[in-house]
């Protein structure tokens, strides 16, 4: 770790130096890539830097103890020696953290896909709860959130729904909602009055941009359609919705939320960039394929992240075993701790997969 350390400073010290010349100045390009590499290790610098001075003060003050007569002075220096050792054990365990590796994808927009799966009418319900979990979430954190594709069903749930969320950092927090949810109500539609359970599935992946995936015009079949409401009811009469299919791997994409053909064609072009990333992602590493498929499943009720109990006002998390009894909460957007404990669990683990 200390080496990685050395190395980090030595570069720090050298993009101070570069940032400062006035020939970078002119290299615009080089100098807004610069300037993202130091911000990006700042963080990891500055702790490095805190430690070495606790280090300083720790050998201090241990060499103070060592030739003190005085028991007094000696409480006092011992007192002094825990804390600058606990001191110090903190920012090498954050260090620890801050060196492990950083997902590429942290920092980006996200779709958010919600399926109805198990569960009928109930589970269209339940995906239009979450769908809403979601935008109150984004509201909570700064996000801005926008409904890219909705289908819905007559009583107000959705088959489909796709949303997107804008902001820094975004990907990083929404990831770990990628899954079967799983909830146990009485529907309203149930007059015995018994609890049922049904379940939505959740697929959350960056957004791509242009330059990172590449989609050429003639590989695509666009489709255009009246846009249609619950039950099929007519919508409009103009060809506003749009249906793209990618010929080489089959994806189709259909937006249909925005009157103009032209903003549903950028949306569905949006978010047909992601899913083709994710794809290629998947293909390329067999093991983030094999999580991908136990994450999102088929929506059956026996595959899930995480059950929403309405009687007994309970959200668990089956991945860490976390159990909150404020869903009416959590379902107002209120996913803060839950996300904080999935992100300390994955941390954990990578810390002891990289042996640290």
């Amino acid at each position: 770790m200390y080496e990685k350390l050395e190395a980090l400073e030595e570069r720090y010290t050298e993009l101070e130096k570069l940032l400062s010349d006035p020939k970078t100045l002119e290299l615009r390009e080089e100098w807004l890539k610069m300037s993202k590499e130091m911000a990006s290790i700042t963080p990891v610098v500055e702790l490095s830097r805190l430690l070495k001075q606790v280090d300083r003060e720790l050998a201090e003050a241990e060499e103070m103890l060592s030739d003190s007569d005085e028991a007094e002075m000696s409480e006092f220096l011992n007192a002094e020696v825990e804390l600058l050792q606990q001191k110090k054990d903190k920012y090498e365990q954050d260090l620890k953290e801050q060196l492990l590796p950083k997902d590429p994808y942290d920092e980006k927009n996200v779709f958010i896909e919600i399926r109805a799966g198990t569960g009928g009418e109930e589970a269209a319900l339940f995906a239009a709860d979450l769908l809403k979990m979601y935008i109150r979430f984004a509201e909570k954190n700064g996000y801005r959130s926008e409904m890219m594709d909705a289908h819905e069903t007559d009583i107000g749930g959705y088959k489909e729904v796709v949303l997107g969320i804008e902001g820094k950092g975004a990907f990083s927090r929404l990831k770990y909602e990628s899954g079967v949810h799983r909830v146990q109500r009485i529907p309203s539609t149930e007059s015995g009055g018994r609890i049922h359970t049904s379940a939505a599935t959740v697929a959350v992946l960056p957004e791509a941009e242009e330059v990172e995936v590449e989609i050429n015009p003639q590989d695509l079949r666009i489709d255009t359609f009246c846009a249609t409401g619950p039950g099929g009811q007519s919508v409009n009469t103009t060809q506003s919705a749009v249906r793209i299919t990618h010929t080489p791997t089959g994806v189709v994409v259909s937006c249909q939320d925005e009157k103009s053909q032209l903003q549903n064609k950028e949306k569905a072009l949006r978010i047909l960039r992601s899913r083709l990333m994710d794809k290629y992602i998947s293909e390329q590493n067999a093991e983030l394929a094999q999580t991908r498929k136990t994450m999102v499943g088929t929506g059956d009720r026996s595959e899930r992240i995480r059950t929403y109990n309405f009687p007994q006002n309970r959200v668990t998390d089956h991945r860490i075993g976390l159990t909150l009894h404020k869903m009416d909460m959590i379902l107002a957007g209120d996913l803060d701790e839950i996300i904080d404990e999935l992100a300390a669990n994955e941390r954990a683990e990578q810390l002891k997969t990289s042996g640290s």
